[in-house]
């Protein structure tokens, strides 16, 4: 996959990762723009190529009364919207092969959750838009067997194809970020650390995942050291009142000083 290709992708020349990021779920119109435009300003000052991330719809839910969305159509217009008015790509997850067609009128990344990346329909539903296709590595998946996932893609015909590593399941509770994935993974396509959903912490007896948000420098830290292609990172304005994932999201207000750190970081590595 070449970034260059990626409609709307600023600053590919730059010798950097680079960023996926946007609230869990797209909640509204005002929260979705407030995001974008501080992410925006932030990925601008430190030129980083940056993709507003945001889910039209949350099918993977613990419970049946948790938040699934605002209506799909009425989402995704927001995500177009979003593209629109800060010239920047956007990614969101389907869930369903329908939603391939459907999603594909408005974002330029498809998406494939981490639960979901074995299902072939799906996968190649999304290959045949002709999108950048986005494989999040299963919880309970090596990170050789995602060469086969990203040969779903390819063997469409579409080479623009990336892996996003989102952690192991540790036990029933926990996840794990193995960095001996990075490499392998890399082998087959552009490689991401989903650094947020890594530091989740799903099963909870209330029904609600929690997370370890004070660890998210850390995990990043190691990535960008494991020479990873990209960070995906969920953000939010006030993350204890996110409709979905506020448990384990960066709150926005630290988002400049950890891409800041991140991108010294980089360029250390890159003299190496």
């Amino acid at each position: 996959m070449q970034l260059s290709k990626i409609p709307k992708l600023k600053h590919t020349d730059k010798d950097t990762f680079f960023l996926l990021a946007g609230p869990c779920a797209i909640e509204g119109e005002e929260m979705a723009m407030r995001i974008a435009e501080r992410v925006l300003e932030i990925t601008t000052k430190l030129e980083i190529p940056y993709v507003f991330k945001g889910s039209f719809r949350k099918a993977n839910r613990s419970r049946v009364d948790s938040f699934t969305g605002i209506g799909d159509e009425k989402a995704l217009e927001i995500l177009a919207k979003v593209s629109e008015q800060f010239d920047v790509p956007t990614v969101t997850d389907i869930h369903e092969v329908p939603d391939a067609a459907l999603a594909a009128q408005y974002v330029d990344i498809l998406q494939i959750p981490a639960f979901l990346v074995r299902q072939t329909a799906l996968v190649v539903a999304a290959a045949e838009t002709g999108k950048v296709v986005n494989l999040k590595k299963g919880q309970f998946m090596s990170p050789e067997s995602m060469q086969h996932a990203t040969k779903k893609v390819t063997g469409t015909g579409n080479e623009q194809v990336m892996i996003t590593d989102r952690g192991t399941m540790f036990g029933y509770q926990d996840m794990i970020v193995d960095f001996r994935g990075i490499p392998t993974m890399r082998q087959y396509a552009p490689t991401v650390l989903d650094v947020t959903h890594s530091l989740q912490q799903p099963n909870q007896s209330s029904g609600v995942t929690g997370g370890r948000p004070d660890m998210i420098e850390t995990i990043a830290r190691a990535g960008i050291v494991n020479h990873v292609d990209g960070l995906f990172i969920e953000t939010h304005f006030d993350p204890a009142n996110a409709k979905s994932d506020g448990a384990n999201m960066l709150d926005l207000a630290y988002l400049e000083k950890l891409l800041t750190n991140l991108v010294a970081i980089r360029k250390t590595i890159n003299t190496l």
